[in-house]
Parts: structure tokens; C-alpha cells; sequence
């Protein structure tokens, strides 16, 4: 990241080689100056995450999110199960409380396990739906004042370092991640943090070795915690980035061997501070109790396939109808979905200019290179075009990384990029017509009215690149939030259960309706579940309950008029036994919303009738069949006679239904 190249007999320090004259002293805020400009920068990102999800801080943050449902659902229990796990005595990385009996282990999954953890205190006193909504607003905040912090170091006017801050932590990929409640993602302060450290690693070596390598080994214990996927990107990125660096170092020997040892000492306290951390949590993910192994989304899924379109970065992209459609009536974010890869041209002309205007500063240099090799990954696979991908995805674990996801590494680069060449805007115009030396005290009037036209030019520029993206995110802004509600069987009986009850859920999680989830988390996991969702929920994960999960999920999605046979009664019932399922709760769909609304009421009642071989209970709104484990076998029925039975309108009447379920057992041998 040079920018002024040394001459032979000039010191190796990080001022000389990686800063303009004056620049360093400028770059680093003293005293009150300094944490002033900090805190005005803080508040001013809370104030906008907390606009961002206004639709939520301004009614009833405890009962109101993105949707107790879908995604938005699965995330509710991960934030759930930690403080649950806490509070009694148990694992918070597995849990039988969710695919009963095997269990699910979080580290395996999509859980960001560290934030259920530090929010623990938050659930304990407001609940899941506080403590996903505190999660969702912190996500922004945090992740713009990590790339403020950052650019700190390098820029000299605190408004150029807010600009980056404001790019990444408010991005497309930031807050379209966040409306599906994908913390794993949105929560994304780390990786600026990252940069940070290689940054004292390889350039300005000021701190201790040692508090480098531990520094960078919290955080990447952190970020594994929050979700590994981003951290299997960091590490890619990361391995690029470094490599650019030491090639650029190469060229000048000397600046190379002066520094060898501080990175070497740094390096190895980086590799031991993370192998320590890392140990048990990486072991847990890939061997403990109930780990996914094989890709995780299963072969040839299109999630591991497909990427962005680099067209998408600069093109917007309006959301399709199909999708939205589809998220608001199984469940998802219940506005318009925008893309998660819109850059504008705006910001690619800001940054191209700025490159070429300050082409010897070699920052700008390097993190365009990372941004672009970030973007040319995030391709995937694309269908009948080679990419990049294809030389990295055949590495262990790679194979399960959504290449779209890079685009994460983008914003980052264009973040930092923006920064820095807002600062150097500001520079030029504020010294232009009297001294360049920054270390000269400007005097007024003429430096004053050159700094206020350095700030407005500089915020003009910044304008340029960030309005495209503001304009384009626009129409979500505040995001959309909706009342979580609980069917009336969940929200009055399901909180005094006794014993160790194992419900089957309808909709059940694994359908493409997790709003289950939602219920379990909200009742304080006051039962167990049969199934789940996320890449557990793959049926060929299920072994002898694959059958009978990949029917009911048909049968709640596609089953409506679908006929009942046999063969589906025994698969069924297969099912509840290896679940161990102790009660069946259908709610009746009257008032709920479409996304936790089951259709094929008739069919589901028959089957559950006739593999139980007990009639169901009409109790607060639902459909109960109790004492499951303790159910004699299968009510065995001919083709014909399941037809019988089940004829009418799919949903029908609360009495029609009954009827129904009394059909099945009438017409069952013995009767």
C-alpha cells in the first residue's frame, strides 16, 4: 500500500513507505478530537440502523420482526436455544430439542451461536423476538463503525472514514441479508477487523507481536461463532490480499527483510492463538454430536452452484414477482427482495477516477485488485461460462460456500476504496492555492473557506457514489416488519405442557414453513420438535424417516386434493415412531396468515388418523392427537376406502373434519 516510493537512504518505518507527508499524524486523531469524532460517527450509524428498522422500534420490538416465519423463523430459535441452553445447565452447540431425537448441531449449521450467547441477558428478560430485532439493528451499526475504525488509520478528515463506514454497514448485501434475518451475513464487523490487524501486521507494526496474533485470533473465533461461511471468505480473501502484499514487498528487498521479523512474530502468535481457540469449536462443527458432512446444501443444489451476475453490480436489478410471491406465502421477508450485489455506476466511476487521479497510492491498488477478484468468485458456476470458482471449489468445505456471498469481500474493498478517495478529494482541494504541508496551521479567512470547499467538493464526490445506492434501496427503507402471532393452541396450551412432550408441528418445519420454529422459541422450548429446518432438514439426511418427511412435506406444500394410499399411512407412521413424536398439533388455518396456514386440512387429518389410530382432539383451535408414542398400530384402510373418507373441500368445516378423522377409524378392520 505504498504510496510515496522511498529512497535508498530513507528510514524503513510505516510513515516513509505507507503514508503521503503528513498524512500519518493527520490519519490518527489525538485525544478528545479523536473519540469525539468517534462517537458523533457511532451515534450517527445507530440513528440510521435504528430508521433502517423503524416499522420495528416504533411499535412493539418484543412481538414485532421480518416475520415469525420462514428464514426469519429458523434464526428466532438459533437466538433462542443459547440463553435456553445457559439458563439450564446445557450444550448451547447442540440441542435435541429440534430434529428430536437426533438433535441439531448449531456449529454445523447457519447458528450464530456468539450472538445468542451475548444476547442471552436481552432473551432472558424481553424474549427471542427483543433479541432478533436487537441483533438485526446492531448488525449495521456495528459493521459501518468497524470500517470506520479502520479507515481511521489511513484517511485524515473523520467524514471520508464515515462515508466507507456508511457504504459497507448499509450496503444491498448487509441489509437484504438482514430482511431474511441472516445474521450470519448481516452481522459482518469482522472483517474490516481483519484488515485492521494485517494492516499492523504487514504495514505500521506499532502494536506488540503478540497482541496482534491474539487479536486476530479472537476475532476469528468470533467470526466462526457468527457464521463460518463469511469466515472460509475472509480466509480466502485474506490469502489473496496477503499475497498481493508480499509481491508488492519483494520489489524492494530491503523494506521486505526489515519487516520479516515483526510479521513472522505476529504471524506465528496469529496461528497458535487461533489453533488454541479454534480447537474444540472446529472439531464440534465438523465431528460433534449430529454434524452435517457432505456438502451441506446436498449435490448439485443450485444454492452451491449459482452466483451473482457481475451485470447486477452495476445494473439495478428489480425484485421478481415469482419470488416475492412465493416468500409471502411459505414464508420469507414480506416485502420486495432487492439484489444484494447493486454497486451503481456511480460508486465503479468514483472509485475508477479516484484510482487513476491517485494511482501511486498503492491501497487503492490493492483493494481494487481484491474487490475484483471477490466479485469474479462470486460468479459461481455459472451455467455454460468457466469462472474462477471452478479452481476453488473442488478444496474440502469449499464445495458448501454460496458463492454470491462474496459479495461481502466487494463492499468491503469498495468501502475502504470510497474512503480513501474522498480523503484525497478533500486534501487536494483544501491545500490547493496555499500550502501543502499539512502540518502548516491553515489560517483564516482563506483556509477557512478552502476547508469548507474541500468538504463540500468531497461530499459531492461521496453523493456521486452513494446515491445510486441509496435511491435503489429506497422503497425498503424503513424494512418491512409484521406482528408475530401464535395460533391460539400455541400461545395458550403449548406453555404448560408437562414432561417431556415431542410435538410434530403443522405447518411442520421441514415443509418450507418454519413459522413452528417461531412458536417453540417464543414458548420458551417449553416441548421438543420433530424435524427442523436449514440444511438438517435435507430429506436424504433422515435415513428410515426420509419417506414419511418427504411426504408431509408434499402433502402441506403440493397435497391439497392430493390422494391418501396406504404406502403414505405406513411411511407416516414410520416417521412419528423414529421422531418419537408424543403429540400431533394441526392448527386450524381460520385467522392465521397465509405463510402458517395449512390447506390440506382433510388429508393431513386422515393420514395422522389412521397412522395414530386415534381420533384427534378439537382443543383451543387445533387438532391434537396425544399420546402418540403410546399409539397401537396403524388403522389399515384399502385405496378406495382412504377416498371415501377423505372426499369434500380440502379445508372444510371444523365438524366436516371430524367427520373425517371418525371415517377412518369406522372403516377400519374390527369396526
Amino acid at each position: 500500500m505504498t504510496v510515496v516510493e522511498p529512497q535508498e537512504d530513507e528510514p524503513v518505518g510505516a510513515a516513509a513507505r505507507f503514508g503521503t507527508a503528513g498524512q500519518e499524524a493527520q490519519a490518527r486523531p489525538e485525544g478528545c478530537q479523536g473519540w469525539r469524532s468517534l462517537l458523533v460517527g457511532a451515534a450517527a450509524y445507530l440513528a440510521l440502523s435504528v430508521g433502517v428498522w423503524w416499522n420495528i422500534w416504533s411499535t412493539h420490538p418484543t412481538s414485532t420482526t421480518t416475520c415469525g416465519c420462514g428464514d426469519s423463523s429458523l434464526f428466532t430459535w438459533f437466538l433462542e436455544w443459547p440463553a435456553f441452553a445457559i439458563s439450564h445447565g446445557l450444550n448451547p452447540l447442540y440441542s435435541t430439542y429440534l430434529f428430536h431425537p437426533t438433535g441439531v448441531n448449531l456449529l454445523s449449521n447457519t447458528a450464530e451461536v456468539g450472538l445468542g450467547v451475548v444476547l442471552a441477558p436481552v432473551t432472558w428478560l424481553f424474549g427471542p423476538i427483543a433479541t432478533l430485532n436487537v441483533a438485526l439493528t446492531l448488525s449495521p451499526y456495528l459493521s459501518a463503525l468497524a470500517v470506520y475504525v479502520l479507515l481511521r488509520r489511513w484517511v485524515s478528515w473523520s467524514p471520508a472514514a464515515f462515508v466507507g463506514g456508511l457504504l459497507y454497514g448499509f450496503s444491498p448485501f448487509v441489509l437484504m441479508s438482514l430482511s431474511d434475518a441472516h445474521l450470519m451475513l448481516g452481522m459482518a464487523p469482522v472483517p474490516p477487523l481483519i484488515v485492521l490487524c494485517l494492516d499492523e501486521m504487514f504495514v505500521r507494526q506499532r502494536w506488540r507481536p503478540l497482541v496482534v496474533g491474539i487479536a486476530v485470533g479472537v476475532l476469528v473465533t468470533v467470526q466462526l461463532l457468527i457464521g463460518t461461511e463469511v469466515l472460509v471468505i475472509i480466509v480466502m480473501s485474506a490469502a489473496v490480499g496477503v499475497g498481493l502484499v508480499v509481491v508488492a514487498a519483494v520489489a524492494s528487498r530491503r523494506t521486505f527483510r526489515s519487516r520479516a521479523s515483526y510479521i513472522v512474530r505476529s504471524a506465528a502468535a496469529a496461528a497458535v492463538a487461533s489453533v488454541v481457540m479454534l480447537a474444540y469449536p472446529v472439531w464440534f462443527a465438523l465431528a460433534g454430536p449430529a454434524h452435517l458432512s457432505g456438502p451441506i446444501w446436498g449435490a448439485g443444489v443450485s444454492l452451491n452452484l449459482g452466483g451473482a451476475n457481475l451485470r447486477t453490480y452495476v445494473t439495478p436489478t428489480a425484485p421478481y414477482p415469482q419470488t416475492t410471491t412465493l416468500a409471502h406465502l411459505v414464508g420469507g421477508y414480506q416485502g420486495l427482495t432487492l439484489s444484494q450485489q447493486y454497486l451503481g455506476w456511480g460508486l465503479v466511476m468514483v472509485l475508477v477516477v479516484g484510482l487513476v487521479a491517485w494511482r501511486r497510492d498503492l491501497r487503492l491498488w490493492l483493494f481494487g485488485a481484491l474487490g475484483v477478484v471477490a466479485a469474479l468468485l462470486s460468479e459461481g458456476l455459472m451455467v455454460h461460462q468457466w469462472t474462477p470458482w471452478r479452481l476453488v471449489t473442488w478444496l474440502p468445505q469449499i464445495g458448501s460456500i454460496i458463492p454470491g456471498r462474496f459479495a461481502v469481500m466487494v463492499y468491503l474493498c469498495a468501502a475502504i476504496m470510497l474512503g480513501i478517495v474522498v480523503d484525497h478529494v478533500y486534501a487536494v482541494v483544501r491545500d490547493s492555492g496555499g500550502s501543502s504541508d499539512a502540518s502548516t496551521p491553515l489560517r483564516p479567512p482563506g483556509a477557512q473557506v478552502r476547508k469548507l470547499t474541500a468538504a463540500f467538493v468531497a461530499l459531492v464526490v461521496a453523493g456521486i457514489a452513494l446515491v445510486p445506492i441509496a435511491s435503489y434501496l429506497s422503497s425498503q427503507i424503513p424494512l418491512t416488519a409484521v406482528p408475530v402471532v401464535l395460533p391460539t393452541w400455541f400461545r395458550t396450551v403449548a406453555p404448560n405442557l408437562r414432561g417431556h412432550q415431542v410435538l410434530l408441528a403443522f405447518p411442520p418445519p421441514f415443509a418450507y414453513r418454519q413459522s413452528s420454529m417461531t412458536w417453540q422459541a417464543v414458548n420458551r422450548m417449553s416441548y421438543a420438535m420433530a424435524g427442523g429446518a436449514g440444511p438438517g432438514a435435507i430429506a436424504s439426511r433422515q435415513g428410515k424417516e426420509e419417506a414419511g418427511e418427504e411426504y408431509l412435506a408434499d402433502l402441506d406444500f403440493l397435497g391439497a386434493g392430493r390422494p391418501v394410499t396406504p404406502p403414505d399411512v405406513a411411511v407416516v407412521r414410520t416417521a412419528l415412531d423414529g421422531w418419537e413424536v408424543t403429540k400431533i398439533v394441526l392448527p386450524n388455518p381460520a385467522g392465521l396468515a397465509t405463510y402458517e396456514s395449512v390447506t390440506p386440512l382433510r388429508s393431513i387429518v386422515a393420514v395422522m388418523t389412521a397412522a395414530t389410530g386415534e381420533l384427534p382432539v378439537y382443543q383451543a383451535d387445533a387438532w391434537v392427537w396425544s399420546g402418540v408414542d403410546r399409539a397401537g398400530p396403524p388403522v389399515t384402510l384399502t385405496k378406495g376406502e382412504l377416498a371415501a373418507c377423505t372426499r369434500g373441500s380440502p379445508e372444510g368445516s371444523v365438524v366436516s373434519i371430524q367427520v373425517t378423522a371418525g371415517c377412518i377409524l369406522a372403516s377400519g378392520p374390527g369396526t
